[in-house]
């Protein structure tokens, strides 16, 4: 279907959620994006990817929503796997030189990468199918000569601006002549594929910007870069999915094992999670918003969260089916072997519970269990001393005293 007969939706309240959600910059500006947006020219976006693992995890499932937010408003999608750029391996925020992967390596670990990103995106619209492309079909054939001559449009002193590279030289540690090619190798994914729109990570934005100035330097255009929010916890910075720490929520896990460990994401990551990994509306996500600062129980709206997405992944009779499992396994069952029940007050905090319970000899000592994370209720971990507690659920206190609780 060519561009001039496809139906582009030009809605300002969808444009406007698609700037603003999961989004952390847009360059050179928001403003201008909008009015191509609105123009109803079709636009190219495009999501560059290094398959330097086979995992794929919610954390990465935030570009791809966005992609899916501008494929549903008509524009062309293109999935580029960076078959080519993964042998050489990417920089961005590393303090060493990347291992670099071999041309097997890659190949392994693109089996699955398709199916779990269609997971996600519709690779078989018939009116608007999403490409999924691959960078070596261009890079394979640059001769020497093309890559000095893409060389010749940076100077080093651009090239050590990005802090990665800063960084090892004022610690004496090898930067390799090859990973300053890396950029330009990215940057010529956005000539070859003659893009609009690049989106990615904040990690991204020098690589991405590179392309934009070769797309400028070899065919005159302006491309717009957008770069995504990390999933992180607000009130640490950490990543919130880190498959080296054992928290990533993988795409390819059945619905069990994902609702079980939606469930161990921090409360303080809640809000965060419905925003970058959820299809639900921003205006519903308000609400949520809204009720995890009236003290609400976070874990019941932990339960949402984890059914939504299981949802996404499995359906929602395989999300229903998994909660119930979860509910029997782990929020109803014993979880000490001398676990009492205990009486709480209609008023009664948490503090004052602690405090009466003889654990510890002030309501200040209750507190300071809080901050250390010594208290959790239902196996999450409590770091608000107006916590609620309802009939049924087990309160720990350090690793001794569990109790059951009853209203």
């Amino acid at each position: 279907m060519n561009d001039r007969t496809h139906k582009i939706n030009t809605n300002e309240g969808l444009i406007d959620e698609a700037l603003s959600r999961s989004v952390a910059e847009i360059l050179p500006s928001k403003r201008e994006l909008k009015k191509e947006l609105q123009s109803g020219k079709r636009l190219t976006f495009y999501l560059g990817i290094d398959p330097t693992a086979s995992y794929v995890h919610l954390g990465h499932s935030t570009n791809y929503l966005m992609l899916e937010r501008f494929h549903a408003l008509g524009h062309r999608i293109i999935v580029l796997i960076g078959d080519f750029t993964a042998m050489i391996g990417d920089p961005s925020d590393k303090t060493s030189m990347r291992v670099q992967l071999t041309r097997e390596q890659v190949l392994d670990n693109l089996k699955t990468f398709k199916q779990q990103i269609g997971k996600i995106l519709n690779f078989n619209d018939a009116d608007n199918p999403i490409e999924f492309k691959f960078n070596s079909e261009w890079l394979s054939k640059l001769t020497f000569e093309d890559s000095v001559e893409l060389a010749s449009n940076f100077t080093v002193q651009q090239m050590l601006e990005r802090d990665a590279f800063k960084k090892r030289v004022a610690e004496e540690k090898p930067l390799f002549v090859h990973e300053f090619f890396y950029p330009l190798m990215q940057g010529y994914d956005s000539v070859a594929l003659d893009v609009d729109v690049e989106v990615g990570g904040t990690d991204q934005t020098f690589n991405m910007l590179a392309g934009r100035t070769l797309l400028k330097r070899y065919k005159q255009k302006e491309k717009f870069v957008i770069t995504t929010t990390l999933l992180v916890n607000p009130d640490t910075g950490e990543k919130l999915m880190s498959k080296s720490l054992g928290t990533g929520v993988g795409l390819d896990l059945g619905a069990k094992e994902m609702f079980f460990k939606i469930m161990q994401i921090s409360d303080a990551g809640i809000y965060q999670c419905f925003v970058d990994c959820t299809r639900l509306s921003m205006g519903e996500i308000a609400e949520i918003k809204k009720r995890l600062d009236s003290n609400e129980n976070p874990r019941d709206i932990k339960k949402e969260l984890a059914r939504e997405v299981v949802s996404m992944y499995h359906g929602s009779e395989a999300a229903f089916d998994a909660e119930k499992r979860w509910v029997s396994e782990v929020s109803h069952k014993n979880l000490a072997q001398d676990i009492h029940t205990v009486q709480i007050g209609s008023d009664e905090s948490i503090v004052d519970l602690i405090a009466r319970l003889d654990i510890v000899k002030s309501r200040g000592e209750a507190r300071r269990l809080i901050k250390q994370n010594a208290v959790k209720i239902n196996n999450n971990r409590v770091n608000n001393e107006n916590a609620t507690l309802i009939n049924g659920d087990i309160l720990h206190v350090g690793k001794k005293h569990a109790f059951k609780v009853s209203v």
